[in-house]
């Protein structure tokens, strides 16, 4: 398995998984990690799609909480590359498969409806300046909605998930109304919501929703993470969460 120039390895907190990154490409960060501890997933077997998955973090910490098959979809071909590496580096190519593609133009041989959950951590933002793209296109990609928006996020979500089956997201606080009610378009009900704030008495700046597609209406809102303690360390409760020790 080949290490490119500038590239790093770096270890998902509380595991043994080993993940390709570089400073010149997006690479993950916190929601990404919450987002895997936070999203309901089969145990035993089953199907799950990750799209925007980036250097495939999400599809490899899931590999510590179920044996299902995993899809991560990803449209840029430096980061599906490395993907792809990093899994060979995890000897997890028999459960995790990675397919470069738009989310809007999926090949048709995957099968609709046929996923038990899919997860996404999309681009947050809706503009973008064309400095922010000269600077470092694979940066506002990532960041930007470019190649899609949250719209096509939930709507392709809830095109591949199962009746009954979930999908979850991890986004900024000030999308969340359009969030609910672009999910709710979408036939996905959203079900479980939790807030994430940088450190107490601080407003949220990352909000973790699941929903379920055809679901029965009514929303569980988990207590919230508080990520650092004023003195900038992390709190017991996150790195309990963080680590997947909870």
């Amino acid at each position: 398995m080949n290490i490119l120039e500038g590239e790093r390895v770096d270890y998902i907190a509380g595991t043994n998984l080993k993940v390709l990154q570089s400073p010149d490409v997006f690479s993950f960060s916190i929601d990404a990690i919450l987002l895997g501890r936070f999203v309901s997933v089969p145990i035993q077997k089953g199907q799950i799609l990750d799209l925007c998955t980036g250097n495939a973090v999400i599809p490899l910490l899931l590999t510590m909480r179920s044996k299902a098959n995993i899809i991560g979809v990803e449209i840029q071909s430096r980061l599906a590359n490395m993907a792809i590496r990093s899994i060979e580096m995890n000897e997890l190519h028999n459960q995790i498969q990675i397919i470069e593609s738009d989310l809007t133009k999926m090949p048709t041989e995957m099968n609709r409806s046929s996923f038990d959950v899919v997860t996404c951590n999309p681009p947050y933002f809706e503009t973008v300046t064309e400095h922010e793209k000269n600077r470092n296109e694979h940066l506002a990609i990532a960041r930007h909605e470019i190649y899609c928006t949250l719209d096509d996020v939930i709507r392709v979500s809830s095109q591949n998930v199962k009746q009954k089956g979930k999908v979850a997201i991890v986004h900024r606080p000030e999308r969340l109304t359009d969030i609910m009610n672009t999910m709710r378009v979408h036939r996905i009900e959203p079900k479980r919501i939790q807030f994430v704030h940088p450190k107490e008495k601080k407003d949220a700046n990352m909000v973790l929703v699941e929903g379920i597609k055809d679901g029965k209406p009514g929303v569980t809102c988990l207590p919230p993470i508080i990520v650092y303690h004023n003195d900038g360390n992390y709190t017991k409760s996150f790195r309990s969460i963080y680590e997947g020790n909870e």
